[in-house]
């Protein structure tokens, strides 16, 4: 009877456990990276584009040579790396660090490019902005045309390199700044969206390159000081930063096991701490592949869609049958998704119209499906009308009478 009685509880504890464990999981408490040395910080999923976590996130701060993101990929995406730029007195006035590039000479533009990000070169920087912008306010206009276009609402540039400065505008003088939240979409837009991106990321990969000037009289050796691409498995690619003003600040890329993280951080400590940089991306990058998993929209379970639709005053083949319509939903490619955390769920929400009025055309938009994470949504698919339906007017109503008059018996 004794044993017996065991039996029974374990078996009641064996079913209590299969009942709660999706509930232990799902409800599995997850601790956010503390101590971080920057004073703005984001985590941003490559792939959505989602905030994984943030610190000071949307705060403006300046961003020192991280500015050279968005130098470099509106040179690659202009589309002349196979020209030659030549110097000016004024980008060869500028401060360390520099390739001491002289007034008069000229290099490579796809050269320069090396210099830009491999070594930070202030000069390197001036002399492509000059060349594709006109002057160094010209492409100061271009960089900030992108920004707004990729979404960068408290972003604003004045210099290529990213030198500590400010300027009058309209709206009273503004600093050279950013926020970790764009610099964070700045390189997402790097690697996911231009049309450059396999270029900038051969670029930004690359742990030497050596040049000449285009006569061939003065050589540049440039090494890439993007420590992270040997400090992480998967580093993709990154920029350091350096001013008086911003501090040590940097952007990187990691891509592991199908997942696209991108760290920013701004203020991340002043001399001589110029390796708390490293500290936080490591801690940033190893809390987003500790707790978060792609998932893809596909995978999201579908309430209950309808059919069909009715359509009010829509005509019909059998008189006092309703009007309806069939629907279809817009495709969805299995490739599409984004990072969740595993405390969270990816969830399909279904707004569609109870009822259509005719005429209805074929591929009207008659709902949507919302793809959610708490409660934000992240990707949205239609659901249209799969055929046309026309609306009761009189010469439908005078032929289906003339029907019913011949055929009555």
């Amino acid at each position: 009877m004794k044993k017996a009685g065991k039996i029974w509880i374990i078996g009641i504890l064996i079913c209590l456990e299969i009942i709660l464990l999706p509930w232990q999981v799902y409800g599995e408490e997850v601790q956010e990276p503390d101590s971080l040395y920057a004073l703005s910080a984001v985590l941003m999923d490559g792939d959505s584009g989602r905030v994984l976590f943030e610190k000071n996130g949307e705060e403006q701060r300046p961003m020192a040579s991280t500015t050279k993101v968005m130098t470099c990929i509106l040179v690659l995406e202009s589309g002349r790396t196979g020209e030659t730029a030549q110097t000016s007195a004024y980008a060869a006035s500028m401060p360390e660090v520099h390739m001491g590039a002289r007034e008069g000479e000229s290099y490579g533009v796809r050269d320069l490019l090396y210099a830009l990000m491999l070594e930070s070169y202030n000069d390197a920087a001036v002399i492509l902005a000059e060349h594709i912008g006109g002057s160094t306010e010209g492409f100061a206009d271009m960089m900030n045309e992108k920004a707004r276009e990729i979404g960068c609402e408290d972003t604003w540039f004045i210099t290529p390199n990213g030198l500590d400065a400010q300027a009058e505008t309209e709206e009273g003088v503004k600093i050279h700044s950013t926020t970790a939240e764009d610099l964070a979409r700045i390189l997402r837009y790097c690697i996911r969206e231009s049309s450059a991106r396999e270029e900038f990321l051969e670029i930004t990969r690359t742990p030497s390159y050596t040049f000449t000037d285009s006569s061939g009289n003065k050589t540049i050796s440039c090494t890439n000081h993007n420590a992270f691409l040997s400090m992480m498995e998967g580093a993709l690619t990154g920029k350091t930063g350096f001013t008086a003003d911003a501090g040590y600040c940097y952007v990187g890329a990691l891509e592991r096991e199908g997942r696209t993280l991108i760290v920013a951080l701004l203020g991340c400590g002043w001399p001589n701490n110029k390796n708390y940089k490293w500290s936080d991306t490591r801690k940033l990058m190893e809390y987003g592949l500790e707790n978060y998993t792609w998932q893809s929209f596909a995978q999201a379970e579908l309430p209950l869609i309808p059919q069909y639709l009715p359509v009010e005053n829509g005509q019909t083949e059998i008189l006092g049958v309703p009007a309806q319509v069939a629907v279809s939903l817009e495709e969805l490619s299995q490739e599409e998704g984004m990072l969740i955390r595993k405390d969270e769920k990816l969830e399909a929400v279904v707004e569609i119209e109870q009822s259509l009025q005719a005429p209805v055309k074929e591929g009207e938009k008659a709902g949507e499906i919302l793809y959610q994470v708490n409660g934000q949504t992240w990707k949205t698919r239609e659901i249209h009308t799969a055929a046309s339906l026309e609306k009761i007017d009189f010469p439908w109503c005078l032929e289906e009478t003339l029907k019913r008059l011949v055929f009555a018996p």
